[in-house]
């Protein structure tokens, strides 16, 4: 679907976007293609450093020669407790935060919280931009305040320690400080992840990102507003580990409706391989008069190293598994703390909830989706005591699960989901239900999960799933569509679809658990 990118209607709720910002549809950020700010924003760059001077050095002298206009540019930057401060040129703001272990998530906030400009870069220590970066990475960001748009990070060997040009020592570096990154890094370029490039390859520089895109956003060459990290809230500060951080803030900017495009044209280069590239003995050769036990011993060494660094993976994916609970980050058995998909049950005015007929409607769910949370009634919450996913309404939990979750469902009084039919096909379900979002069709409504998974990506933000008849039986809203509806007026930043569905029926009078139970009724 083709829209032209829109403005605000309203800023009853609160949350309202900057004054001359524009919503687009979805995530369709090519309908800003070409067009650019008539003033260009005040850009705050926040560079965080730990015991870098001379990559520091480059960095700042890539910064100062940026085309961005240099009276819209400020450079704060935030050392995260070296032992000994960094020097920076005049004009650079300088902010040192106490040694505490690692604690980059809390250099990022401490950084924008000193800043004055209303559009953000964050950029590493280590990771120099080129001359256009500014310039090309804000563009989005400041047409439409919901962007986020990271930029192609680049690797090359500045300090000389892989190819061995540079001596290797600590601290060396192969490239004078001096030199244009631009120059410099094709000239010494290492070999970017394949994955990532395949994945900007596929989502055409994530114009069809999804729930998963999160993972192709690197914190060290992201760009926002400051209104929106504000919506999303601030990197979290319990990440005190490397890696991780990025990620959960990206999964909870696209959740806040962000819009995610990839600028491959903003480049900036990385002093280093990115995380796989390091392993032990990376780039290095070996001795080829090492006797046999130097050999073996040091085989040892990799292997324990190897070891060691990929249980440290683990400890960040498995932190992510459990604050990221969509398809393909969380476990397949094992619930996570945060909620995906929330269901609620909603009594309609005056007509009470019975016991049996709650129980039927929320058994029917549970069966068709195992790791969904339920919210009830209060007066019917004390049937599913023994269930931890079913929460009454009044609880805390109930609330909070709402208000978190990706996707909302709501039950317009009890609906029966009817068992799936098992398909002819192998064909995976999430595929399906993502192209049919692109198209609207009926297939987008093939079932209950199909539905949760489609809503959110592309422009399709709600689905109405209605009876033969008409009557609305479920509601089915994704929270970006919730979100951006608030801001920019209901219907415009997402499609609604409405489908009738035959694998859902309402519970009337007092239906026979027994014989839902039994199977004939």
């Amino acid at each position: 679907m083709s829209r032209d990118a829109g403005s605000p209607v309203s800023d009853a709720t609160g949350t309202a976007p900057p004054a001359g910002g524009r919503f687009v549809v979805g995530n369709a950020w090519d309908a800003l293609d070409g067009v650019w700010p008539e003033l260009p924003p005040l850009v705050s760059v926040v560079v965080v450093h730990y015991r870098q001077q001379a990559e520091l050095d480059r960095t700042l002298a890539a910064l100062a020669r940026q085309s961005y206009p240099a009276e819209r540019l400020e450079v704060i930057v935030v050392d995260d407790g070296s032992p000994t401060a960094p020097t920076v040129p005049d004009g650079v703001r300088l902010i040192v935060q106490e040694d505490r272990g690692f604690r980059l998530s809390a250099a990022r906030n401490v950084g924008v919280a000193a800043s004055s400009g209303s559009v953000l870069c964050f950029v590493d220590a280590d990771t120099s931009p080129e001359p256009d970066y500014v310039l090309r990475l804000t563009r989005l960001p400041a047409l439409a305040p919901e962007a986020v748009t990271v930029g192609q990070r680049k690797h090359a060997d500045f300090a000389g320690v892989l190819s061995g040009d540079g001596g290797g020592g600590v601290g060396a570096v192969a490239v004078p400080v001096s030199e244009p990154v631009e120059a410099a890094g094709p000239a010494h370029e290492l070999e970017q992840p394949r994955w990532l490039q395949q994945a900007y390859s596929w989502s055409v520089d994530l114009l069809h990102a999804d729930d998963r895109s999160y993972r192709h956003l690197i914190g060290a060459v992201t760009c926002c507003t400051r209104w929106f990290f504000d919506q999303v809230g601030g990197f979290d500060e319990s990440f005190t580990s490397y890696g991780g951080e990025d990620w959960e803030w990206a999964h909870r900017a696209w959740l806040a409706g962000g819009v995610f495009a990839h600028v491959p044209g903003a480049v900036a280069w990385h002093d280093g391989p990115d995380w796989a590239g390091r392993a032990a003995g990376a780039g290095s050769g070996s001795a080829g008069s090492a006797g046999s036990a130097d050999s073996a011993g040091s085989a040892g060494a990799r292997e324990d190293e190897e070891a060691r660094r990929q249980a440290e993976k683990n400890g960040e994916t498995l932190r992510l598994a459990d604050l990221i609970a969509v398809q393909g980050s969380r476990g397949f058995g094992v619930r996570s703390r945060a909620v995906d998909v929330c269901v609620e049950l909603v009594a309609d005015a005056g007509t009470p909830i019975s016991a049996g007929a709650a129980f039927v409607a929320v058994d029917s769910v549970l069966a068709a989706m195992p790791d969904v949370t339920v919210v009830v009634p209060d007066d019917v919450a004390s049937v599913f005591e023994a269930d931890q996913r079913v929460l009454g309404r009044s609880t805390g939990a109930a609330a909070a699960g709402l208000g978190s979750a990706r996707v909302v469902v709501t039950f317009h009084g009890p609906v029966r989901v009817l068992p799936a039919v098992e398909a002819d096909g192998s064909d995976d379900a999430r595929v399906q239900a993502l192209a049919a979002a692109v198209g609207l069709g009926d297939d987008v409504a093939r079932d209950l999960r199909t539905t949760t998974d489609a809503v959110g990506v592309g422009s399709l933000g709600t689905v109405e799933l209605v009876d033969p008849s008409g009557r609305a039986l479920v509601t089915v809203e994704s929270r970006r569509a919730a979100l951006r509806a608030r801001r920019w007026g209901a219907g415009v930043a997402f499609v609604s679809h409405r489908a009738s569905v035959d694998w859902l029926t309402p519970v009337t009078g007092e239906p026979s658990v027994a014989a839902y139970l039994g199977g004939w009724g």
